[in-house]
């Protein structure tokens, strides 16, 4: 069927799930159109069974991007990968993708996969090629009882506008304030909400036996204890996603935490003159550590990438609003800055390093911090939404810094420096535990923060999380027990970032 509008103001879609049956046709159609492979999907149809027997009732949800007025993923793509038409369809470059997941995350509703031929990141758009020409998508011209619409909500004459202004339509996670431009009708609120109903047992669905049993990256839908919905619902068929960021990740934080800490607490240290310019800790031993970790952070990031190739993308074709090419900046500014203080030590210029230290502190501060900015741009992932955040990154760097110097200092400079640098290593400690006591004891605002902190602590990270916290606890002896707290308090960290870090990601979305 041909469209009569072919330069729309902005192409919407309405599912009118009072119509679905639940027959696929809308996914082997847009498989076939767009040539998605197996195991991968741009739309698909969920159902909940809702009741109990004998009065009970499959609906269903026909999923997929939601074509949003302010999209998350455009915000965060590091090179405009992703990015939006003028007819409102946010849309996809695959040339220049460089795998980084950054859309994935930031995605509230799991509509974006990484193609495993091609490894770029991929979603529904609309069939811009077909809208282009003025044909309808391939979902809409095979599904059989029309209840897929497409049209131009501008357009008042349109049938789409027709029932987005006159009829009871729903959006997904409207609180997530992105426009969403795929509007429900009829649709049950089991279906909606990804925790509102309950994940069969074992993950033994209606067609097959899924879920994350085998694999913690991967995670299903519905809410594995208390569903949020009022009525009896339990998902029947369902496609689970997999979790967009893994080890190297969790990795990462940690190493530029270090990176950060070792040439910040050190300079911040010879500037109180605790610790003197001239000595083996802060003219070597602070830059090459910084530089060292900086450069094994710069190897994951990469590494994560699934066009590794193409990371000079960031730098040449850079989208500013994305805080991963921000925080590619910074991390280079920090390691320009310990590069120099390494000539600076070579030639034994000591103005040179004193203005190096001087830069250091503040870029130190950012390299540690921009993550916090990074994960709030991941809009689906409620727990990394915390305002103390960035305060919280900080400490860590403390953390991480003083553990790591306090060896150094303990061999080479005076015996207050080294005691300055334990109890500086407890106080941090001290405070790292504080912070990550008030995360679970305060109450969560969402459900989906909820179940992530559920996660955490007593889910399938948990064991991670309780080991990060009796490690860390030795570490707040370290005036009393000195180097022997250092690997207690970079281990106790490590475990802390990889169960915080994926327990964030552990929540379905769809």
């Amino acid at each position: 069927m041909a469209i009569t509008s072919p330069q729309p103001g902005r192409w919407v879609k309405v599912l009118d799930q009072t119509r679905c049956i639940g027959c696929h046709a809308c996914s082997t159609a847009c498989k076939s159109e767009n040539e998605v492979p197996l195991g991968v999907n741009r739309t698909y149809v969920k159902s909940v069974d809702v009741g109990t027997f004998p009065e009970a009732r499959r609906a269903f949800q026909v999923t997929r991007c939601n074509q949003c007025t302010d999209a998350p993923c455009v915000t965060a793509c590091p090179t405009q990968a992703m990015y939006k038409r003028d007819d409102g369809i946010v849309d996809f470059d695959k040339s220049i993708c460089i795998g980084c997941k950054a859309c994935m995350a930031a995605c509230p509703y799991d509509a974006i996969f990484i193609n495993p031929e091609d490894h770029s990141a991929e979603k529904c758009n609309m069939c811009a090629h077909r809208l282009d020409v003025g044909l309808e998508p391939a979902c809409v011209t095979v599904c059989p009882t029309e209840a897929i619409l497409v049209g131009d909500l501008e357009d008042p004459t349109s049938k789409v506008a027709e029932l987005v202004q006159r009829r009871p339509v729903a959006v997904r996670r409207p609180e997530k304030e992105t426009g969403p431009g795929v509007f429900y009708l009829g649709a049950h609120q089991a279906t909606l909400d990804p925790l509102a109903a309950r994940r069969p047992d074992g993950g033994l669905y209606a067609w097959a036996t899924q879920g994350d049993q085998g694999d913690p990256q991967l995670v299903a839908a519905g809410h594995p204890h208390h569903p949020t919905s009022s009525a009896a619902a339990l998902v029947s068929y369902d496609v689970p996603h997999r979790a967009p960021w893994g080890w190297r990740v969790s990795l990462y934080t940690w190493t530029k935490s270090l990176a950060a800490g070792l040439l910040v607490v050190a300079a911040t240290l010879a500037f109180l003159r605790v610790l003197t310019w001239g000595e083996v800790t802060t003219k070597w031993v602070a830059p090459l550590g910084a530089l060292t970790f900086l450069a094994i952070t710069g190897v994951l990031l990469i590494w994560d990438l699934k066009h590794p190739f193409r990371f000079y993308l960031i730098f040449t074709r850079h989208h500013w609003r994305s805080w991963l090419v921000r925080g590619s900046f910074v991390l280079g500014g920090y390691g320009a800055v310990a590069g120099l203080a390494i000539v600076a030590a070579l030639f034994d210029v000591g103005w040179l390093q004193q203005f190096c230290d001087a830069l250091a502190i503040p870029l130190g501060l950012a390299t540690a911090c921009y993550t916090a900015y990074l994960f709030a741009q991941a809009k689906a992932r409620d727990l990394w939404q915390s305002p103390l955040l960035p305060f919280h990154l900080a400490v860590q760097m403390v953390v991480a810094g003083a553990a790591g110097l306090l060896p150094f200092a303990i061999a080479f400079s005076s015996a207050h420096a080294t005691s300055v640098l334990a109890w500086t290593l407890a106080v941090a400690a001290a405070l790292h535990l504080l912070l990550v006591w008030g995360e679970l004891t305060l109450p969560h605002v969402t459900a989906h923060a909820h179940l992530a902190a559920y996660e955490m602590s007593r889910g399938r990270y948990a064991r991670f999380f309780w080991a990060s916290i009796l490690i860390t606890v030795v570490a707040v002896a370290a005036p009393w027990i000195g180097w022997i707290a250092v690997p207690f308090a970079v281990g106790g960290l490590l475990a802390y970032e990889h169960a915080y870090v994926q327990a964030g990601q552990a929540v379905p979305l769809a």
